[in-house]
């Protein structure tokens, strides 16, 4: 009798652990899972962010701030390395798009980012990939790193972090341009790989230059499709099939290249049909500033969108439903001390495949908020995407910044470059009281952590300002993790006023995903051969 042992289990457990995978389980013979204990959860071996090229303007003044917490149960002899290096050479570099006028003239730059080359005939026009010296790297867990940098010339940043720093790894990119078209505070939690997002809240409107930049991390081509949707549905466009993005490059694409519509609000849908890509959209004013508008979380029937200032002078909701049904949406707003319905605001109807859009104006009226949105009919859920596009100021004052719907924190999430003064927190608990404890990381350059927890009734949005490092130089992290109660949603909103304009900028925090479910190796999982 010859007996062989399997290392499926084992070979499983490692790959779930490095690349986020769902949980597998060891099947018996009817393709059940026979006595196997519950899957365990474990941290994640390796995650990946990708920051967008910051800005074109020369007098852009771009932070970086990265961060991973601390307290993983990841194995501490593993080496672990945490790094953000700079994209090659995009299709739209400049030289480039001079040898090619027409194609320059299709998706050229216009008042900020350069535009990109899509057709299929330039695949093999750009730059191989080429080792790239680490831009930022992080060192250790619950001490977060930062750099600077100036201009325009600053590129896309691609990163991988392994080990003890792969768990909750997150980077923050903070720009300042403070005058100019596409002036104000841009700020973005550089994003994940994947290859389906959605973008309500963009816009092709006139006084608006939106770009969506694509960066692809793999050491192989992806190709993305982007299609548009507006308020009578998809936007007849050109160019915007079958859109290469290099091996280790970003490619920014100016919107309005792709259709001649003018639509004010616009859904934007990306997807690769090959490899994976970090998308985020741009978006930029004339007159209200500009601002990173990140993915909506997954399409779902209801949605908090958390986080709306409690100054904001205009707050516009722009929904889309991507299935087949209509979604009749019951609009609520979770304040300080309850949930109320917005006056002249109670619902918004979206059609299957269509945008729509409510004028919320000054909603929150002096008081910091959360919108709710569930199906108006109880019973009835049709799946949608949604985001906010928020006002502080007015007039040549007024700047805006975008809150896209998100995920609940389910474990654990955090945002980085807190600021002594300026940051504030906001913790929403839209079904049941929750309770809520929130870490302040030691300083990029000095300082003591900082734990304090807060209680969130039950329908309302509590907004604080977050607790500070003790002795705290430079900027630090802040680390939200639900400890009992119903689902927390969360954001932070950095105020960064400057000459009279009250420029700011909103980030959500979705769940880090930092450990995976990998099944228990408690099974004897060997074959018998006779």
């Amino acid at each position: 009798m010859n007996r062989t042992t399997l290392s499926l289990l084992a070979a499983a457990t490692a790959l779930a652990a490095a690349t986020g995978l769902a949980a597998l389980t060891a099947p018996d013979g009817n393709g059940a899972a026979a006595g196997a204990k519950a899957p365990a959860r474990l941290p994640v071996e390796r995650s990946s962010l990708l920051c967008p090229a910051p800005s074109t303007s020369d007098i852009a003044e771009t932070v970086y701030t990265s961060f991973s917490p601390a307290g993983s149960k990841a194995d501490a002899e593993t080496e672990s390395t945490a790094e953000l290096k700079p994209s090659v050479t995009t299709l739209a570099d400049p030289a480039a798009a001079d040898d090619k006028k027409d194609d320059k003239t299709k998706n050229g730059a216009k008042d900020g980012d350069k535009g990109a080359g899509t057709g299929a005939d330039k695949a093999g026009a750009a730059k191989q990939p080429t080792p790239a010296k680490p831009f930022l790297s992080l060192k250790e867990p619950g001490r977060p790193t930062g750099a600077k940098e100036s201009g325009s010339d600053s590129p896309a940043l691609i990163g991988t972090a392994t080990g003890k720093l792969a768990p909750g790894w997150t980077t923050q990119q903070t720009t300042t341009v403070p005058a100019g078209s596409g002036r104000g505070v841009l700020g973005v939690s550089c994003t994940a790989p994947d290859t389906d997002f959605w973008f309500p809240g963009a816009s092709l409107a006139k006084d608006r230059q939106d770009y969506v930049h694509l960066t692809n991390p793999d050491d192989t081509a992806a190709v993305a499709d982007i299609e548009l949707y507006g308020k009578d549905g998809a936007l007849k466009s050109q160019l915007s099939e079958g859109i290469p993005v290099p091996a280790g490059a970003s490619v920014p694409v100016l919107l309005p290249t792709l259709t001649t519509d003018k639509a004010e609000d616009v859904t934007v849908h990306v997807t690769t049909r090959t490899g994976r890509v970090g998308a985020v959209v741009r978006g930029a004013g004339d007159e209200t500033g500009s601002d990173w508008l990140p993915a909506s979380t997954d399409p779902s029937g209801t949605l908090v969108l958390p986080g709306i200032p409690a100054d904001a002078t205009s707050v516009r909701l722009v929904a889309f439903a991507p299935g087949d049904d209509d979604a009749d949406l019951k609009l609520r707003l979770a304040t300080a001390s309850g949930t109320i319905t917005p006056a002249g605001a109670e619902s918004l109807r979206v059609k299957s495949g269509m945008t729509a859009s409510v004028d919320l104006k000054d909603v929150t009226k002096g008081e910091a908020g959360s919108l709710l949105l569930s199906p108006s009919e109880s019973g009835k859920e049709t799946l949608v995407v949604a985001a906010l596009q928020v006002t502080r100021g007015t007039g040549a004052k007024q700047e805006l910044a975008f809150i896209p719907a998100t995920a609940p924190v389910s474990e654990r999430a955090t945002v980085a470059d807190n600021r002594a003064k300026g940051s504030i927190l906001s913790l929403t608990a839209p079904t049941a009281t929750a309770e809520v404890k929130v870490t302040a990381s030691a300083g990029t350059q000095g300082g003591e952590p900082t734990v304090k927890t807060y209680t969130v009734k039950a329908g309302t949005t509590l907004a604080v300002t977050p607790p500070v490092p003790a002795g705290l130089k430079g900027s630090y992290a802040l680390t939200v993790e639900p400890r009992s109660g119903g689902p927390v949603h969360a954001a932070r909103t950095l105020l960064l006023p400057q000459d009279g304009i009250e420029m700011f900028t909103v980030q959500t925090l979705p769940d880090d995903r930092g450990t995976v479910e990998v099944p228990a190796a408690e099974q004897d999982l060997s074959v018998l051969d006779d």
